[in-house]
């Protein structure tokens, strides 16, 4: 069963939302109407560590090494000469702040504090600790926001109070069936079917395939809406140069199909984490990297240069060992796997609230 959308605008009283449906494929959709990942099923990988896979790292400045716990990364950077026109600022887990050579400014994924209320505190029972808070953008640079770019609706990747405080100046670009999670406050949303494509200055958004799944009602193991919206990655293009947001994914043959689609991209931002839990590895796993897979994703992408993101300070160490052990992990492999073409991928490793111009 697939699903076929098209364009849809929904007006109404002062404070209702202004919703456009973009759709170039059809996605497919569960017996039952769910969405689903283009490729289900059992899954194979290439590189998966098996032991030692968390070694001290001298590059690494850790309170403590084992495991590796409230860290700065002090290493060389590897990444090359691009002249993008992209800078890009870190704000910690998967949240970025994007400028454009053209002046305009995104916002991928904020989550600017801690999860809406209730996860939020529901978290904290469960867990014992909140996140620290991540880098800040002040007040004027929230107000500067031309466009906000959602990847899915999991409470650290969507937060409904940082869109209330962000308002309705930006445009909302969101998967499918994303838009009614939003509040009701005269937002533009643009629903985007993967490979559908949109126009923003100079600017070219593309969104494209993850291999993850959605849910919001949060209550363990009885995941009610799972699958009820879509998710996505987002390329961003601007006169030729390319910069690929993965969203939360799992290794899968989507990244190839970018590449052949797209050709090599520019800069890759690619989650490392939340791959780890002690009862559940295989699931965690299957819908989100390793930093081994990450490492994989980004040959299949023609990656010039990797961002990772998932771990930190400001993480919610969900499914990790502690809040560097993905990068810990990352490092370990990409020096075990020299003279591979995973151990060759340049890096760019940043801490929460770093700023580069590419």
């Amino acid at each position: 069963m697939m699903l076929v959308v098209g364009s849809l605008w929904l007006t109404g009283c002062s404070q209702t939302n202004t919703v456009n449906t973009l759709s170039t494929v059809q996605q497919p959709l569960t017996a039952d109407g769910r969405f689903k990942n283009l490729y289900p099923g059992e899954k194979s990988y290439p590189l998966t560590c098996q032991q030692d896979c968390y070694l001290p790292q001298a590059t690494l400045s850790c309170k403590t090494d084992a495991p590796a716990e409230q860290c700065r990364y002090t290493g060389p950077q590897q990444w090359p000469e691009l002249d993008t026109g992209f800078t890009l600022r870190w704000l910690g887990h998967a949240s970025f702040q994007i400028q454009t050579r053209d002046g305009q400014q995104l916002l991928l994924d904020p989550v600017l504090e801690q999860f809406d209320w209730p996860v939020n505190w529901a978290f904290w029972l469960s867990e014992g600790f909140n996140r620290q808070l991540p880098a800040a953008l002040s007040e004027q640079e929230l107000a500067a926001t031309d466009a906000v770019l959602y990847s899915h609706i999991h409470y650290d990747h969507l937060n409904k109070s940082d869109i209330r405080r962000l308002g309705a100046k930006p445009h909302y670009l969101v998967p499918l069936a994303v838009a009614e999670h939003l509040p009701q406050q005269q937002l533009q949303i643009t629903e985007m079917a993967w490979y559908s494509q949109m126009q923003l200055g100079a600017l070219k958004v593309h969104a494209l395939p993850a291999h993850h799944f959605s849910n919001r009602i949060w209550v363990p193991f009885l995941y009610e809406d799972f699958g009820d919206s879509s998710w996505n990655g987002w390329l961003l293009e601007f006169n030729g140069k390319k910069l690929f947001f993965a969203g939360d994914t799992g290794y899968s043959q989507h990244f190839a199909d970018i590449q052949q689609k797209y050709g090599d991209i520019d800069i890759c931002l690619l989650p490392i984490a939340s791959y780890h839990h002690d009862t559940d590895g295989d699931w965690y796993r299957y819908v989100h990297n390793t930093p081994e897979d990450a490492l994989s994703a980004a040959v299949d992408l023609g990656c010039k240069v990797m961002i990772p993101w998932g771990y930190g300070n400001a993480s919610w160490k969900m499914g990790d060992h502690s809040s560097h052990a993905p990068l810990q992990r990352l490092l370990t492999m990409q020096q075990r796997l020299q003279g591979q073409p995973q151990g060759l991928v340049p890096l760019l490793i940043l801490n929460e609230g770093d700023k580069v111009k590419l």
